[in-house]
């Protein structure tokens, strides 16, 4: 004779053990998608909507609010954890009694986790992106229907926060595409993945709005510079000469910067003035250079490169003069130099060959021309030297060492040993650097 069927597996049993598989899996649904939908890259589903891959549009769309995404995502996924564990408690209750609440506990604490939060979880980061574009039409349902206790939510949670201090504006953007593109170059070098170089050239990019002209220019103390009262056959010796193509032409004195001279325009006029007069050299000395050269063009020591970029190029000119609040002659940048931000060195073969500005022995220390950059000391080597208060090595230098010092002097900051080995005037001219045992070297 068959055994008789406990009362308590009747239909309301089964129903309610329906609904807690229900529940179950609307909060894996609700884990995996809180975890596509933010750790997916809006850079990829932007280019996925672009070539018109289905859900990315919406994933898109959906991700413009986190806060309200998250919002709407925890309320629907608490409601089913809890209401889950509700039945849960009570069927077991049905079936064993007081001792079944513990029970209830435990097996839907494992049931959550390894079903509503780890499985989904973990399926959803391994393809953010493709998960993203499934769940997310559902999901935007989910905040037409949940919006308006979602938006009572976030007034709650807001008001509690401005108690502590801390307000949120409401169109603060949730992440910076730099900072984003930034730590992706990083992390993929550390990985790997990136080359160095390639590192190099697109935060080099990145970095153009941070830096200023002030940071890259050529001081004037080194800028090449001809008097414009020479002879003018002198003057188109000078120009014959200089491994330069335009060269600033001052009167008087060197900060009386009347025009610039391009080496092309001078020997048109010459090759002009030949055909046009006696066609004998020394008839030169009659020409007018002044006419010839172009009207100088100054810039603000401030300005941002990218800034400054874009202005070489909307007045197609590749050199300017740096001044300074008074108008004093600070320096000399060209297109070439905010190029070079990017791209590293370029040289061609009117250069003249100089020596290297870091130079490696054999001891592990860095023979480091004191005119070096902070910037291009940390790109070549990888350090994380700081570049707020000085741009040159020199400069850090003597504004940590609170004075000029004197050749032999040695000084250990920021984790690396700077040794003073040569000194010009004023100017520290070359140094001795070595990272510091048992410091751990910063990088950029």
């Amino acid at each position: 004779m068959d055994s008789p069927i406990p009362a308590f597996l009747d239909l309301s049993f089964w129903l309610t053990a329906g609904a807690i598989v229900l529940l179950l899996a609307l909060s894996a649904f609700f884990s995996g998608s809180e975890t596509a939908l933010t750790a997916a890259s809006r850079a990829k589903l932007r280019s996925g909507a672009d070539k018109g891959e289905p859900g990315a549009d919406a994933a898109l769309r959906v991700t413009e609010d986190s806060e309200k995404l998250i919002g709407a995502i925890l309320l629907g996924n608490n409601v089913a954890n809890i209401l889950s564990a509700s039945l849960a408690t009570a069927l077991f209750t049905r079936i064993f009694g007081s001792g079944g609440v513990a029970l209830a506990t435990l097996v839907m604490t494992v049931l959550v986790l390894i079903f509503a939060e780890v499985l989904p979880k973990t399926w959803a980061i391994s393809a953010p992106e493709h998960v993203a574009t499934r769940v997310a039409r559902p999901v935007r349902g989910l905040l037409v229907i949940l919006s308006p206790v979602v938006s009572v939510v976030r007034l709650i949670v807001r008001g509690i926060l401005r108690l502590f201090g801390q307000r949120i504006d409401a169109d603060q953007q949730m992440f910076s595409v730099r900072d984003e593109i930034a730590g992706a170059l990083s992390l993929g070098s550390a990985e790997g993945v990136v080359d160095k170089e390639d590192r190099d050239r697109l935060l080099g990019a990145l970095d153009l709005d941070d830096r200023t002209v002030e940071e890259i220019m050529l001081h004037r103390s080194q800028i090449e510079m001809l008097d414009a009262d020479m002879a003018p056959d002198a003057l188109l010796t000078a120009v014959l000469t200089s491994p330069h193509t335009r060269l600033p032409l001052y009167r008087g004195e060197r900060e009386n910067v009347v025009g610039v001279i391009h080496a092309k325009d001078l020997l048109r006029a010459v090759e002009k003035f030949l055909r046009e007069g006696d066609g004998k050299l020394d008839s030169v000395s009659d020409l007018d250079v002044m006419k010839v050269a172009m009207k100088p063009y100054f810039i603000p020591e401030t300005t941002p490169l990218n800034e400054q970029m874009r202005e070489f190029l909307k007045r197609r000119m590749h050199f300017a003069l740096v001044v300074d609040e008074y108008g004093d002659l600070k320096g000399l940048l060209t297109l070439e130099d905010i190029i070079e931000e990017i791209v590293g060195d370029i040289s061609d073969e009117m250069d003249l060959k100089t020596e290297r500005q870091i130079r490696p022995t054999d001891s592990g220390d860095y023979i480091v021309d004191g005119a070096t950059t902070i910037r291009d000391l940390n790109r070549e080597l990888d350090w994380g030297l700081p570049d707020e208060e000085a741009n040159t090595v020199a400069g850090l230098v003597i504004s940590e060492a609170q004075t000029i010092p004197e050749v032999g002097q040695v000084f250990s900051f920021y984790g690396f040993r700077f040794e003073v080995l040569e000194r010009k005037d004023n100017r520290i001219a070359r140094l001795r650097i070595r990272p510091e045992l048992g410091d751990e070297t910063p990088t950029p």
